[in-house]
């Protein structure tokens, strides 16, 4: 009998995360992001990166991150959730590379004096990107304009990428958040996949498996859609789930009842 990825045509499971940046799948509306976000850092900026659950946030920070290269940039990554003022400065000192100990004055000061060092003295350009940012205390977040406020704001060390769900959009229009809004010089939106991108994404992340062509039909590429509504994630488990069914049915194409039976399993 075949296992499941000779059946299909794959050297590899399909439809997993572990994907290099440079076969991650490209659509003007994900590229753009991560051309803008390469140029703010470039000015030594800051932005925030604003995407519904599943639309591909992640696979922007990495190629962002890929576009970055270590001889010019100091690129950190930390999650801000749900942690207070102090414990989000121990965790990006832990992330820079900095002793997180002191209280929470001297822990900021101390985080300056790092990146004004990565800056100066080792000749790079601080970058933090921080996910999650939606998660974040608005006391918490207003911790973000410290750590960019360098010789009275005249000066421009480190650059922050705020990364989160859209309410992170609504935390940043509050009023008490106007000084780190302010900070923010570019608002990168990600949106889900419209019906035909959805097929173009499953064409993609199976030809990436190795697969020579799209196993799905089309009631299942438009269920996949209709259930998935162009959430890339969705569409990643109802794929992979769906294939799997399809094999253990012993057929080599994938209909529209494995992906309706895909999705009473994945979400009952």
């Amino acid at each position: 009998m075949k296992d499941f990825r000779s059946r299909f045509g794959f050297h590899t499971t399909p439809f997993t995360r572990e994907i290099p940046p440079d076969c991650r799948f490209s659509l003007p509306m994900l590229d753009e992001p991560v051309d803008s976000l390469e140029r703010i850092i470039e000015r030594r900026m800051s932005a925030a990166l604003i995407a519904p659950a599943g639309t591909g946030k992640t696979s922007v920070l990495r190629a962002l991150n890929a576009r970055l290269p270590e001889a010019r940039y100091r690129v950190r990554y930390i999650k801000a959730t749900c942690l207070a003022r102090r414990d989000l400065c121990r965790e990006i000192a832990a992330a820079a590379g900095c002793a997180p100990a002191g209280n929470f004055p001297s822990l900021v000061r101390r985080l300056q004096e790092h990146f004004l060092q990565i800056a100066d003295t080792d000749g790079l350009r601080p970058v933090m990107l921080v996910d999650e940012a939606h998660e974040t205390r608005p006391e918490v977040l207003g911790l973000f304009r410290l750590l960019t406020n360098f010789a009275m704001d005249s000066r421009l060390v480190l650059s922050l990428v705020l990364c989160g769900q859209p309410p992170l959009r609504s935390l940043l229009r509050r009023d008490d958040m106007e000084d780190v809004a302010r900070r923010m010089a570019l608002y990168a939106i990600l949106r889900p996949l419209t019906r035909e991108e959805t097929r173009q994404y499953l064409e993609h992340r199976c030809s990436v498996a190795g697969s020579p062509s799209l196993p799905f039909d089309e009631r299942a590429c438009d269920s996949i859609f209709e259930i998935g509504r162009g959430n890339m994630r969705a569409t990643d488990n109802l794929g992979l789930e769906s294939l799997q069914l399809a094999h253990q049915a012993d057929l080599d194409s994938v209909g529209y009842n494995h992906v309706v039976e895909a999705r009473r399993r994945l979400w009952p």
